[in-house]
């Protein structure tokens, strides 16, 4: 009876977990079916899930716009650099915090996680005109900058409990063998945490490439627009036929790096979440 009563249990449970996948692909399919028809069929009042003929012409159409092109640019350009410094800067810090004993280290953790606890829409305007003092409205800076200087607490406390995990003992016989705290840190601490540094780098990634409020303040020129800033001006509220055929072939090469970056990395996601159940 127990038998039948798993087996029941695991049917179940692929036939919630497909249903779930289903649900929430939904979104992506209507997108990449949407960016395939025609302008009449996505205006049309009734639902066309698939369409009667499949045409390439948004795509054409969007690989042609140069400002899309000059989007897709200055994006890659962003969360590139973005992506690295915040990358390194987090690591440098979860190393003090998790590898080096120095005075108040405990007090200055705990400032830092309460910071999370700030909304940041309460840091809109002060963050605005700091910036604008700077003269650096109109630029990359605001969005890039900032984050090296660790931006993140979240992303620094899982960091953290990673390095946490890695005996002190390695530290304590490589410096009897005469490394330093930077040795330690690039050749002993981060080897031994790919998959927390792969989660963490997938999380900002993410973060930035979908990053849609701080570009729009802060950049305001046609020439700086990233990809979201450029897709949701494609939407023009005073039309009332809009050109969802182009919008959604946009909002489609959007995702697909996004797609590409989750493929490469879903091993190390896991691999991190089980590492830290085992050890929590």
């Amino acid at each position: 009876m127990k038998q039948y009563w798993s087996i029941l249990k695991s049917i179940l449970m692929y036939f919630l977990l497909t249903g779930a996948t289903i649900l929430m692909s939904f979104p992506l399919f209507w997108m990449i079916s949407s960016s395939l028809k025609t302008l009449e069929e996505t205006n049309s009042p009734g639902i066309i899930w698939i369409p009667k003929q499949i045409t390439w012409d948004a795509y054409l159409s969007i690989f042609q716009n140069q400002n899309f092109l000059r989007s897709y640019f200055n994006s890659v350009f962003f969360v590139t650099f973005a992506l690295a410094g915040t990358l390194i800067s987090i690591a440098v810090v979860s190393y003090a915090f998790s590898r080096v004993d120095w005075p108040g280290k405990n007090f200055v953790f705990f400032l830092m996680l309460s910071t999370m606890m700030i909304p940041p829409q309460a840091l809109i305007v002060p963050q605005y005109v700091f910036f604008n003092k700077l003269n650096w409205i109109g630029t990359f800076n605001p969005i890039i900058i900032p984050g090296y200087f660790a931006g993140g607490a979240a992303m620094i406390f899982l960091l953290r409990q990673s390095m946490a995990q890695i005996p002190k003992e390695m530290d304590e016989s490589a410096f009897i063998d005469g490394a330093n705290h930077i040795q330690i840190w690039w050749e002993i601490v981060m080897p031994l945490i790919k998959a927390p540094i792969a989660t963490v780098a997938t999380f900002l990634f993410v973060g930035f490439w979908n990053s849609l409020l701080t570009p729009l303040m802060y950049l305001q020129t046609v020439d700086l627009y990233t990809l979201p800033v450029y897709v949701s001006t494609l939407y023009n509220i005073n039309n009332t036929v809009q050109q969802w055929p182009t919008i959604m072939s946009a909002a489609v090469l959007t995702t697909v790096p996004l797609i590409v970056v989750f493929f490469f990395t879903q091993r190390f996601i896991l691999e991190s979440v089980v590492i830290s159940g085992l050890k929590g």
